[in-house]
């Protein structure tokens, strides 16, 4: 019998051990890579916003998307649209920066489309959001965009 080569967790499930770059993008065995956090986080709303806003701010929209993944798969099911929209919106910008113009810019829609009726919970700014992704969608065919100069503020800021 040949051993399966793939990388595989503790419940035999495929999971990549090879290193990333900033944008997700997989890197040789043994290169260096951005660190990625661990799978699975059980996060409260806020927490789970900022830590995704630090990615955000740090060039890394991929990371971003996999707090948000977290957060869709252990919330409650009525929340499950907002959080995978606000994914979608995270991976439509990692799309953009790596120059694939037509999956950022499907993602960035489908995420606007997805979060647009959710009001504004947690102080999410749906609205600047949706407009910022559409926005973004609309000129992402000119070329890689800087994921740092493009990440979007999540939030409205707090009123004094």
């Amino acid at each position: 019998m040949t051993e399966n080569p793939r990388d595989r967790d503790v419940e035999g499930r495929a999971r990549s051990a090879r290193p990333r770059d900033g944008l997700g993008r997989p890197l040789a065995y043994g290169a260096p890579g951005v660190e990625r956090g661990p799978e699975g986080v059980v996060r409260a709303p806020g927490e789970t916003l900022r830590e995704a806003q630090r990615l955000l701010d740090a060039g890394m929209p991929f990371h971003a998307h996999e707090v948000f993944e977290d957060a869709w798969k252990s919330g409650p099911d009525d929340e499950e649209a907002l959080w995978r929209g606000m994914a979608q919106l995270a991976v439509g910008l990692t799309h953009a920066a790596r120059g694939n113009p037509t999956g950022g810019a499907r993602l960035l829609l489908r995420g606007a489309e997805r979060i647009s009726g959710h009001g504004a919970p947690y102080g999410i700014d749906v609205p600047g959001l949706t407009a910022w992704a559409r926005e973004l969608a609309g000129r992402v065919g000119d070329g890689p965009v800087d994921p740092t100069a493009e990440a979007p503020r999540l939030t409205r800021p707090a009123r004094p």
